[in-house]
């Protein structure tokens, strides 16, 4: 059973359930809870991708600023996949555009930030 359908239940009176609501027993309404169910765990996996990205993205520009002769290219080549993933979820609607934006704002910050101080 997968962990789209793994709450939803049949009560004893024939009812659907879920997380002991009740739920409207069309097959399509029951259709359109499972494509939600499977749409959120979808997107909660790619949001924990991103902050995994972001984490990375981060530890590679602190490294940067840290190791000053090859440090800032691993951290520019580690910003750009971050900021490609970033770009692709906003535009798949898993995160805002202002709250795309404001991350990419505040990366190259701090690569700008790491470039300065190891020049």
């Amino acid at each position: 059973m997968t962990r789209a359908t793994a709450y939803t239940t049949l009560a004893p009176g024939g009812e659907h359930r879920y997380n002991g609501q009740f739920m409207a027993n069309h097959k399509s309404a029951l259709k359109a809870h499972r494509q939600n169910l499977q749409r959120r765990d979808h997107n909660r996996r790619l949001r924990t991708r991103m902050r995994h990205a972001l984490k990375s993205a981060r530890a590679a520009l602190d490294d940067a600023s840290a190791n000053a002769e090859n440090g800032p290219a691993n951290a520019s080549a580690e910003l750009r996949t971050t900021i490609a993933l970033i770009d692709r979820l906003a535009g798949k609607g898993v995160i805002h555009a202002n709250a795309a934006s404001r991350h990419k704002s505040r990366l190259t910050q701090r690569l700008s930030k790491a470039s300065a101080q190891g020049a």
